[in-house]
């Protein structure tokens, strides 16, 4: 916690620290402000709801796997610092257009021919946005911190990232969605602002030219990645941790609204009890770690991780419906004699899958030359992001097909058995690289 405390204070960490806390606080305020006026307010049917809810999230994940191999070089071979402020003063015009489809909708004016489409328009640039964002928050890590305080500066971004999900959604939950669409664009300018402190951070190695053609260079990132089995393992296993991730988050607001007939305030308490459950298990799993990177308690994290979801499922399938036309408000909810128990579940599905996800980025910035880590970033980027649009375009698949949202759930739970399989992997390849 010294350390921790330590890094906040200083310059070279704070600005970064708190330019990524505004992004993520800014995607999760719009993101969920859509997701969840959409739901309870223009559509009526749990199967439309849950596609909406697919498609707007597999829209937002597409940018990842088109463009990180560019995004990862341009971090690599451009000064990171200029490309973080340039990112930033972007983001201040996408969130104009998001505004914008935002009010309309409040209006009810076109919302299906015009607001929609709006809200989506932004919805994939600020996936573009968050693109090359993503590689730089990770890689200059390692360029601005001592090698002993990466996974602590990995656990303090990711933790804060969480908190900063937490804030968004629940503003996004409890706010007028009139007054949201003021809030993102005055986020925006907040946070490009505070982006203009963060210290140079120029490239750390031979300045190599940008590769354009996506497919081609895509591949080669990937496959260049991969030669390291530690780092191919990890990516392998954060790609499957941000499917189950991604599938858990589009089950959210419409089970809310239809299983457990709640409010779109209790599907944004979920969000909130979901984010909370990462931070916790990201800054635990470095206390339990004592700074080094390891892969020691990956499998049986994701093990617990997966218990839960299956014991959210079937606490979800003995909730008691509430009679047509009735939606739980929040202490409705939490009065609920079965609603400790589905939080305890929803917390320890969160806790568990921080304790799972943070070791394995200390991996992707700790076993590579720093010259290479934006790239290394990226590469997990475009895995992670294909299998996460696979994951949405299966939810949507199955939600067309008439598949009960809450079965879903049964999914989430079978990945978690994957991923556990992964991260033993990584675990007895590290205990092999490990000199004797």
């Amino acid at each position: 916690m010294t350390v921790t405390t330590h890094m906040l204070r200083r310059r070279h960490f704070l600005p970064l620290f708190v330019t990524q806390l505004l992004n993520a606080f800014n995607d999760n305020l719009y993101k969920t402000a859509m997701v969840l006026f959409v739901v309870y307010s223009v559509y009526n049917s749990e199967s439309a709801e849950g596609t909406f809810s697919a498609v707007a999230s597999g829209i937002f994940i597409l940018p990842f796997f088109l463009l990180s191999a560019l995004a990862g070089q341009l971090a690599d071979m451009r000064d990171k610092a200029r490309i973080i402020r340039i990112i930033k003063a972007a983001e201040i015009g996408i969130m104009a257009v998001g505004a914008a489809g935002l009010y309309l909708a409040w209006r009810g004016i076109a919302v299906q021919a015009f607001a929609i489409p709006l809200l989506m328009v932004a919805l994939f640039a600020m996936g573009v946005h968050s693109t090359f964002f993503g590689p730089i928050k990770y890689a200059i890590i390692p360029q601005h911190l001592e090698d002993h305080e990466v996974l602590a500066g990995t656990g303090l971004v990711e933790a804060g990232t969480y908190i900063a999900i937490l804030f968004g959604t629940i503003l996004a939950g409890w706010i007028p969605v009139e007054a949201a669409a003021v809030g993102v664009v005055a986020t925006a300018i907040v946070g490009y602002l505070v982006s203009r402190h963060v210290p140079p951070a120029p490239a750390q190695g031979e300045v190599e030219p940008l590769d354009y053609h996506v497919l081609r260079s895509s591949i080669a990132l990937v496959r260049n990645t991969s030669h390291d089995r530690r780092v191919f393992l990890a990516i392998m296993a954060i790609s499957f941790f941000w499917t189950i991730g991604a599938v858990l988050f589009i089950q959210f607001p419409p089970l809310a609204k239809n299983v457990l007939t709640a409010s779109k305030e209790v599907a944004s308490l979920f969000l909130v009890i979901f984010s909370i459950g990462v931070a916790i298990g990201s800054v635990s799993v470095n206390a339990l770690l004592k700074g080094t990177v390891s892969a020691r308690y990956s499998p049986v994290s994701v093990v617990a991780m997966g218990a839960f979801v299956l014991a959210f499922y079937f606490v979800c399938r003995a909730w008691p419906a509430e009679p047509p036309g009735t939606l739980l408000d929040v202490p409705a909810f939490i009065a609920h004699p079965m609603a400790v128990p589905l939080l305890v579940c929803l917390l320890g599905i969160a806790i568990a899958g921080g304790m799972f996800v943070v070791p394995l980025y200390a991996f992707l910035t700790t076993f590579v030359p720093k010259s290479q880590t934006a790239r290394t970033i990226a590469a997990n980027n475009i895995v992670n992001s294909g299998a996460m649009v696979m994951g949405s375009l299966l939810a949507t698949g199955l939600s067309a097909l008439g598949v009960d949202i809450v079965h879903h759930l049964l999914l989430s739970a079978a990945m978690c058995l994957f991923s556990a399989w992964l991260g033993w992997l990584l675990l007895r390849a590290e205990r092999t690289a490990q000199p004797v």
